[in-house]
């Protein structure tokens, strides 16, 4: 697709287009001076540079491109700025041109995790756990709406009038989420939560505090062994993550499908097939849903199903293939505690449309689900795995579980870090027998009461 297509032609009109009148990212350090000089320019560079032929360039080669042009009017009109002004003037014209205006400084800034736009004049971020509101903001609400358009066009999707909620993903993983006027009274919003380039393993989480050593290591074996696993927690509390590290432990020789809403997860297998679900058209036709896809994953001969999130229907069908063979299936819920994560499903299931019995619902969850993971994300900004707990089977019509591991938390410091330390509760697990017979016996004393270090 032309670059003029896909941004704009650089004529007056069209809510998605740049139009002449520039679109100035105002970012912080700018003078007005500097501001009205990057007006300027951006105005001369649409009337200059064939944009449609840098949107058949290489990003290093266009802004290379855009970056000659720059310095020859830049030098043109004799400007008072010294090399450091310039420099930034031209990169950030290099941004507005080729990336995401504004937010391209953030999305380079590796300690921010969440990124939040608040219509066009607020712009949040989330660094270790904490927000805290930037200098930067939008010339108009044009000007969002169009880094909004250019995020969702680039995956194949489309946000305006007629559907004004879209869920995208970037280049590098990170997931989008916006939503625009009449839906967003007070102007377009924009979210994005960022994954790290370079995928987290267990012993950065070690490092990180999330997870102790041992605790660690009986998650290896847990997933080698091909339990299946569900992991529970609030928004941002890092299930994602969490199963990622989870994934990282499965065998390389192993056929892996994944099923997402909007594909996130970095897996490093050579063998693995990613699937993603599909809106509705315009005319509300040709959506594919998550158990849609979880039921065409069962015919693809996989080892491993990994389900980004069960939010739906689908929760049934993640059911059935955990208790027919496909042991060792991954995947994550919104809920706050493990107990709520089982009810949460039973509540899934029914969307589904089927009507099961109560007793054999929960004998079906009991069933295939073997381990629950919660993790939490707390006051200091720090996200930890605070329950390690196993199911244990069906009594009556309760389904059983025994907590295994636990963050006994003592208390927050003067600091407002929050204080406690990783223990086993004394359980030794059903499963124990499961992972000795497959000669990964992380040893008795790992359960101990206490242990867990």
């Amino acid at each position: 697709m032309a670059f003029r297509e896909r941004f704009g032609n650089g004529e007056a009109g069209g809510r998605s287009g740049w139009g002449l009148r520039a679109q100035r990212s105002s970012l912080a350090g700018l003078s007005t001076d500097e501001q009205d000089c990057k007006q300027r320019l951006f105005q001369q560079l649409v009337k200059i540079l064939d944009l449609s032929l840098l949107a058949g360039m290489d990003d290093k080669e266009a802004r290379l491109q855009i970056h000659q042009v720059c310095e020859r009017l830049m030098a043109e009109e004799a400007l008072p700025f010294n090399a450091s002004v310039r420099q930034r003037i031209i990169t950030e014209l290099q941004d507005e041109v080729l990336g995401l205006g504004p937010l391209e400084g953030l999305l380079a800034d590796k300690t921010v995790a969440d990124i939040l736009v608040n219509g066009p004049n607020q712009v949040y971020v989330e660094r270790q756990g904490k927000l805290e509101k930037t200098p930067l903001r939008f010339d108009s609400e044009r000007h969002l709406l169009t880094i909004i358009d250019r995020i969702v066009s680039s995956v194949g999707r489309r946000i305006d009038e007629s559907s004004p909620m879209v869920d995208a993903r970037l280049r590098d993983g990170s997931r989008v989420n916006a939503i625009i006027p009449p839906l967003a009274v007070d102007g377009p919003m924009l979210s994005i939560r960022r994954f790290a380039v370079d995928r987290l393993t267990a012993e950065n989480l070690v490092q990180l505090g999330t997870l102790t050593p041992t605790v660690a290591r009986l998650l290896e074996v847990v997933v080698k062994a091909r339990l299946n696993v569900l992991v529970s927690g609030g928004t941002g509390a890092g299930k994602t993550t969490m199963l990622n590290v989870l994934s990282g432990f499965i065998p390389h020789r192993e056929r892996i499908v994944t099923i997402e809403d909007s594909a996130e997860l970095q897996l490093q297998q050579p063998h693995v097939v990613r699937l993603e679900t599909r809106p509705p058209n315009i005319e509300g036709r040709g959506e594919v849903t998550q158990r849609d896809l979880v039921r065409n994953s069962l015919r693809m001969r996989p080892d491993r199903i990994i389900v980004g999130e069960v939010r739906g229907g689908e929760a049934l069908d993640m059911l059935q293939a955990m208790n027919t063979g496909h042991d060792g299936s991954l995947t994550t819920i919104h809920a706050n505690a493990p107990r709520d994560a089982l009810s949460r499903i039973e509540s899934m299931v029914a969307m589904s449309g089927i009507n099961l019995p109560s007793r054999q619902l929960r004998a079906q969850v009991a069933s295939a689900i073997d381990v629950v993971l919660q993790v939490e994300r707390h006051e200091d900004g720090k996200r930890r795995l605070v329950s390690l707990q196993e199911i244990n089977g069906l009594e009556g019509e309760i389904i059983t579980m025994s907590e295994i591991f636990e963050f006994a938390r003592s208390g927050v410091d003067e600091e407002g870090n929050v204080l406690g330390r990783f223990t086993a509760t004394g359980i030794v697990p059903k499963f124990y027998d499961h992972l000795k017979r497959r000669g990964m016996d992380p040893g008795l004393e790992v359960f101990q009461p206490g242990g867990g270090v």
